[in-house]
């Protein structure tokens, strides 16, 4: 069940990100603003089963909504228009973004009751650890 990852999430902790976003191919600017941002990851379900993702900061809020496993295009934070899809695998929620040939994923997991989401662009690996609020 995703009910384990809905509410409002804070980020402690980010290792690896610029070079994750290097591997995406953002831009300098915008990754300094990456490496600045520590954004609230919230979710939440509807009644329909409809789930709603959202990434909160200061410099700039995204939200996506979808079903499990219904591939859906997403506008990413740093602009990238992806065919996303999302799945539950083992407890892990898996978001596979496909954009220009390329690929990443983005495994989220309750982990001794933090969300550690773990960012994965060939073989550079961003950790990024979330408490409730």
């Amino acid at each position: 069940m995703v009910d384990q990852f809905v509410g409002t999430w804070k980020m402690i902790s980010s290792e690896n990100f610029d070079d994750y976003m290097k591997a995406l191919g953002v831009g300098f600017a915008t990754r300094q603003v990456g490496n600045r941002t520590k954004p609230n990851f919230v979710m939440s379900v509807d009644d329909q089963g409809m789930i709603c993702m959202k990434s909160q900061s200061a410099f700039k809020t995204t939200e996506v909504k979808f079903k499990l496993n219904e591939p859906f295009d997403e506008t990413t934070a740093d602009d990238r228009k992806t065919r996303t899809v999302v799945s539950l695998d083992n407890g892990k929620l898996i978001q596979k973004q496909s954009w220009d040939g390329k690929e990443t994923n983005i495994e989220r997991e309750i982990s001794d009751g933090k969300l550690v989401a773990k960012c994965t662009m060939g073989d550079v690996v961003a950790v990024r650890t979330y408490v409730k609020e």
